[in-house]
């Protein structure tokens, strides 16, 4: 081999590696939070939150050169939401398993015990009602009421039809304002009325 077509292939040998990992950077950077964001409302816990982001990622890592330019966010919210599926049925086989429900673990950082205790309901009747409502349902009212993406970004992401989109919009409201309600009117654990 002639030392100019040497030069060549080593020097394509070395970029390589360094523009997938400026590619995996990238895709860090540029979607981590929205993607950690996902994955807790899908209904990962708080404490599993963390290894779950990293399993998404992990993901995009080994399959790298079969994402688009272009939907690389698509790529990773569907396979945040396969992490996520798996997650919550590791956590309901563990709970299970341990005999009752877990409460995951809050740094709320609120300034007393009052509203601390009052967010964590809160944020419990959130975790309650949305994972009452079929997947496919909230994955689309997560990301256009939570994440504040528009129908359009939303058919884009999931590759869906605009009009399936709004339907499973309007559907998942319906369920989700159904199931606050059935939710608010069950006693508290405490047996307190809400």
């Amino acid at each position: 081999m002639s030392a100019p077509n040497a030069a060549l292939r080593e020097a394509t040998e070395t970029s390589a590696p360094l523009a997938r990992t400026a590619r995996l950077a990238a895709l860090a950077r540029e979607n981590f939070h929205f993607i950690w964001r996902s994955l807790r409302r899908l209904g990962v816990s708080q404490g599993a939150v963390d290894d779950a982001a990293q399993q998404v990622f992990e993901v995009a890592s080994r399959r790298l050169g079969e994402i688009e330019p272009g939907r690389e966010r698509a790529f990773l919210f569907k396979s945040a939401i396969l992490v996520a599926a798996e997650a919550t049925r590791k956590a309901a086989t563990q709970r299970a398993r341990d005999g009752g429900d877990a409460v995951d673990e809050l740094d709320t950082g609120l300034p007393n015990p009052e509203e601390a205790t009052d967010w964590l309901r809160r944020r419990m009747l959130l975790d309650r009602v949305l994972a009452a409502l079929p997947v496919d349902l909230r994955v689309v009212f997560v990301l256009f009421e939570l994440e504040e993406l528009s129908m359009v970004e939303i058919a884009r992401l999931l590759d869906l039809p605009p009009g399936t989109v709004a339907s499973r919009l309007r559907r998942a409201r319906e369920a989700f304002h159904g199931e606050a309600r059935r939710c608010r009117s069950l006693p508290s654990p405490d047996g307190d009325p809400k």
